[in-house]
């Protein structure tokens, strides 16, 4: 990926974002189980980096993704996993679908606040019976007159207690299973909707949510794009999440190893520091190639998909790595630190519980690895 003096300085200012309106405040954020998003993103907008690759007319910046990896990149800086992917759930997962096949008129109505930051959103996929398996999602919306009715419960839903919109998916036919589903705009306010809050073992500050859908009326004009073409855009939503997913662990996984040097070159057994054991930076250097090796893949992964080449087995190949590879980061530091690393309040265990998420969510290591199995022509036959 080459790096444009538009490219640093983008990153320098999110850098600096992080540094003084996030970091200060985690470990309350963490503390409470969640963070003032309405307030967050209203600033982020106003630095104009809610929309960085949305078309001008609708507020944005109108450059290419390759913007938004370096920003996502940059968020890495800050000190939990939490805040960043509520951040990016709002600009590169329920957007990029409402902003390539919305209606100018839908686009005015919840894109343009969104980039603004006026208002935040949530994406609505997985469901409690099922989150990887988006072809067997229940949740549906049957029209009636001018109107959807939709009925069903979405699961694990990031931003779904604070959220004023959900880019939901629904089946709006009893059709095969990919071609009668759709992505619809629910506003988070309207009657029959009832949110209950999630508590993880990580990933904190970030406010999860059960929602359920009981008779919820809206229009139909809510509709994105074609009806019918739901799994299709949200497979597209995905390969975008999945390689924002890669780039904004970079730099927290970097950071994790420059602690751990830092931390073991200090502290003291058996006569030397626990950093002059072969074994241990000998780890930390095969740990940082990793990181390095990630890092190539997650540029040139994002390089192809500016150009328009189809990147969805690169991008599934980042998603895995970048979720094994931040689990063996985190684990094997936290090691070093002994039992400081056990504490809870310590940089390393706060890696270690928001790092497993990355395995599970945007789809599982199984689901990328069936993906990238498929593409190689390697699954035995009938399999999938």
């Amino acid at each position: 990926m080459k790096f444009t003096t538009e490219h640093k300085a983008l990153s320098e200012t999110v850098t600096r974002f992080v540094e003084k309106e996030l970091n200060p405040f985690v470990p309350k954020w963490e503390a409470d189980e969640q963070y003032p998003a309405h307030e967050v993103m209203k600033k982020l907008g106003g630095l104009g980096l809610l929309g960085l690759k949305y078309p001008e007319e609708f507020g944005g910046a109108g450059l290419d993704f390759s913007y938004s990896m370096v920003m996502a990149e940059a968020l890495g800086n800050c000190g939990c996993g939490g805040v960043p992917m509520s951040i990016g759930v709002h600009t590169d997962m329920c957007t990029p679908a409402l902003a390539r096949f919305g209606s100018d008129e839908l686009r005015r109505e919840f894109l343009v606040p969104s980039i603004a930051g006026d208002v935040v959103g949530c994406l609505g996929v997985s469901e409690p019976g099922g989150g990887s398996d988006v072809a067997a999602v229940k949740t549906t919306a049957r029209k009636h007159g001018d109107d959807y009715i939709i009925d069903g419960s979405k699961m694990w839903i990031t931003n779904g207690l604070q959220a004023d919109w959900c880019c939901l998916l629904a089946n709006t036919s009893d059709g095969q299973a990919h071609k009668n589903k759709s992505l619809i705009i629910v506003p988070m306010n309207l009657p029959g909707i009832t949110k209950q809050k999630i508590h993880k073992i990580g990933m904190d500050s970030s406010d999860t949510a059960l929602l359920f859908f009981d008779g919820v009326r809206v229009p139909q004009r809510y509709l994105i794009g074609q009806e019918g073409m739901g799994f299709a855009f949200q497979m597209m939503q995905f390969q975008e999440e999945r390689m924002w997913g890669a780039a904004s662990s970079l730099r927290s996984l970097d950071r994790l190893i420059d602690l751990t040097i830092e931390y073991t070159r200090e502290r003291k057994a058996f006569g030397k520091s626990i950093l002059d054991n072969q074994v241990v930076h000998f780890r930390l250097a095969e740990l940082r190639t990793e990181v390095a090796a990630l890092r190539a893949l997650t540029y040139d992964c994002c390089e192809q998909y500016v150009s328009g080449k189809d990147v969805t087995k690169l991008a599934s190949m980042a998603k895995l790595k970048c979720g094994r590879l931040s689990r063996e980061v985190a684990d094997s530091c936290l090691q070093f630190w002994g039992g400081m690393g056990f504490t809870r309040d310590n940089p390393i265990s706060q890696a270690y519980r928001d790092s497993r998420l990355i395995s599970i969510g945007g789809g599982a290591d199984e689901v990328m690895l069936g993906i990238i199995c498929k593409l190689e022509g390697t699954l035995p036959k009938g399999g999938h």
